[in-house]
């Protein structure tokens, strides 16, 4: 069971490192390439839907490698598992204090609404993402490394 465990968290949180990823690197060129409107636009759609599954991604990843620490705890590779945890914590916090705030403002824009400086503010939103970023890889590298 603890094996099951173990795969099952290390592949729904590298697959959440897959998509931060990719809209860090990926997407969110595609979309500042684009015109404008259609950018600002694109960026708002995205806010939503990924605003909508991310949390539930985040804190489900964070529940499930709580569970390995738990049931492994007398294990070896436990404490890069507990260190995972904590920075999966760190970026639950830097999510709902710096991104967060962000993303709903986001989400709401149109050509008509935007504010003068939303370019400003999705610029510091992706540079706080890019922190993100490197937290989540750095903790899934753990979670692998406390498989080997």
């Amino acid at each position: 069971m603890l094996n099951a465990l173990e795969v099952v968290t290390t592949v729904i949180v590298g697959v959440m490192v897959g998509v931060e990823f990719s809209v860090a690197f990926v997407m969110n060129r595609i979309l500042n390439a684009l015109p404008e409107d259609s950018a600002q636009l694109g960026h708002a759609h995205g806010g939503r839907m990924l605003g909508a599954v991310m949390p539930v991604w985040y804190i489900g990843s964070l529940v499930l490698v709580v569970a390995w620490a738990v049931a492994a705890w007398h294990h070896h590779g436990t404490g890069l598992v507990v260190a995972a945890g904590a920075l999966l914590i760190l970026s639950v916090v830097m999510s709902v204090l710096l991104l967060v705030p962000i993303n709903n403002r986001n989400r709401t824009w149109t050509p008509d609404n935007r504010p003068a400086d939303w370019k400003q503010q999705l610029s510091r939103w992706e540079r706080w993402h890019y922190a993100r970023v490197a937290l989540i890889v750095a903790a899934f590298a753990l979670l692998v490394s406390a498989l080997a």
